[in-house]
């Protein structure tokens, strides 16, 4: 009863908030952050707006589908995504139901690039379209997704991942603020961040099966700082300290431990704690830290090591897997040995057992480097790899 009756203190404070001139949006992320969120998606479709600063009154209609898909340049790869996101739709909810949404979900990511030649389309976007969508309808969810392309999601929309890589080299920093020894036993499993690129960059909504928990996350990240998800990351970690240090030290466990997001976590309680987070240790501090992990990602090692983890552990294409093996045979694994010991910097005992426990033909010769070139321009985005 007691929660009950916060519950209605709350939902009277927003709407006081959605009703006072002018809007009091202060108030409104205060409660979307605050322990709960928004509660209902009835409150959502008129607090999300706010914390957008969209406009509802002038929403633009939206165009024909038909004209939109002839057009495309996206269109084929949007409806591979879009099949292949069954999971997203509440379960028990009837096809044709489902399908329909389908078809809007395709509209609305065809209309957002059209209007926004600059923006990229990448593989998880529809994750985060998608709950918009069942959350607020397919009219706002188009003027909310835009908003959100233009200012949150930006840097995973160039053409490029080099920002989408530069937020995630926020996330060892932060876990080093916290608890140096998860960070250090990372350090030494060479595990690297790839893990958490498919929740930063579809804002945990393709690795959480239950859409209370996304939702509720969603109102988090729309209140705060673009980088929040990243903390949020950290905060998964962190939780998590036990496992990660039970774990075996190498690259294929930890990945493998960190990809397998747990499915009960204490949502409350770790939304709170990445809010504490992010005013202990702000970004503008943490930036110089990112930055040093940038310069040591450069190295051959760690770009190829990443692609190796995305396309390796996750179930890549046949297409691109054949196309390792053919590019790896003959001379160039042995001259990419060779290159590779004197390209590895840090003396590692355990360096080419771990590369072998990765399934690895060769290690980071210029051979390597060659197919991973290769593999980027064939694949039309990077992500391919790292959906399941």
């Amino acid at each position: 009863a007691d929660f009950d009756a916060k519950k209605k203190r709350k939902v009277a404070e927003i709407y006081k908030a959605l009703n006072s001139d002018p809007i009091d949006v202060a108030t409104l992320r205060r409660m979307a952050i605050s322990e709960g969120g928004l509660l209902t998606d009835e409150i959502r479709c008129k607090v999300w707006p706010k914390l957008l600063s969209v406009n509802t009154d002038d929403l633009p209609p939206l165009p024909a589908g038909k004209e939109l898909r002839e057009e495309s340049k996206d269109y084929q790869q949007v409806l591979l995504d879009v099949r292949r996101s069954l999971r997203r739709f509440p379960p028990g909810m009837p096809d044709d139901q489902r399908e329909g949404l389908q078809e809007e979900l395709i509209d609305i990511i065809l209309h957002v690039l059209k209007r926004n030649p600059q923006l990229h389309y990448y593989q998880g976007y529809h994750d985060i379209v998608v709950t918009f969508l069942l959350v607020v309808g397919d009219r706002l969810a188009t003027a909310l997704v835009e908003k959100l392309s233009t200012h949150h999601l930006r840097d995973f929309m160039d053409p490029t991942m080099d920002n989408t890589k530069h937020i995630l080299n926020y996330l060892m920093p932060i876990i080093d603020q916290v608890n140096p020894e998860v960070h250090d036993f990372m350090q030494s499993a060479e595990v690297g961040t790839i893990f958490a690129l498919s929740w930063l960059i579809t804002w945990f909504g393709h690795v959480l099966s239950d859409f209370r928990h996304v939702v509720r996350l969603y109102d988090f990240f729309l209140a705060c700082h673009p980088l929040m998800p990243i903390y949020f990351a950290a905060v998964i970690v962190l939780h998590r300290e036990q496992e990660v240090l039970d774990c075996e030290c190498d690259m294929a466990s930890v990945h493998h431990l960190l990809s397998q997001i747990p499915q009960d976590l204490p949502y409350e309680s770790l939304i709170s704690k990445a809010g504490d987070l992010f005013v202990q240790f702000p970004p503008s501090e943490l930036a110089k830290e990112a930055a040093q992990a940038a310069q040591a990602e450069r190295t051959a090692a760690s770009t190829f090591k990443d692609f190796e983890l995305a396309s390796v552990q996750q179930r890549p294409d046949t297409v691109l897997r054949q196309r390792f093996r053919d590019r790896l045979r003959g001379e160039e694994r042995l001259r990419g040995e060779e290159r590779t010991k004197s390209i590895l910097t840090k003396p590692r005992t355990n360096r080419f057992v771990k590369l072998a426990v990765m399934g690895l033909t060769v290690a980071l010769g210029a051979a390597a480097l060659a197919v991973v070139k290769s593999a980027l321009e064939w694949a039309p985005k990077f992500e391919l790899q790292i959906f399941p």
